[in-house]
């Protein structure tokens, strides 16, 4: 596999971190899971700067997204698959 697009560090996890510079609409992303050592490939329907998370599947509105295996907080709209995940539409549970 070439360099991954994006990250998975737990199997439990709703969403993916984005390891290259900015992926623009329309990248075919390749990821890896840390875990299981697969290959997961995701069509990213919005502009994702490096560090930032891609939804690995669809998230309701009020869905608890995990990071790490962990809770990073509340999706506060619904989120697609392949959709940018930050500020915008995840309340926080640490603030």
């Amino acid at each position: 596999m070439s360099a991954p697009h994006f990250v998975v560090h737990d199997n439990s996890d709703s969403v993916g971190v984005v390891v290259v510079e900015t992926v623009e609409p329309q990248t075919e992303m390749t990821g890896w899971n840390m875990e299981t050592d697969e290959t997961i490939h995701i069509t990213a329907l919005d502009a994702i700067p490096i560090g930032h998370k891609v939804a690995l599947g669809d998230i309701g509105n009020g869905d608890t997204i995990l990071k790490y295996g962990h809770s990073i907080g509340k999706a506060v709209e619904d989120i697609g698959i392949g959709h940018h995940v930050h500020v915008h539409n995840l309340k926080t549970t640490k603030w």
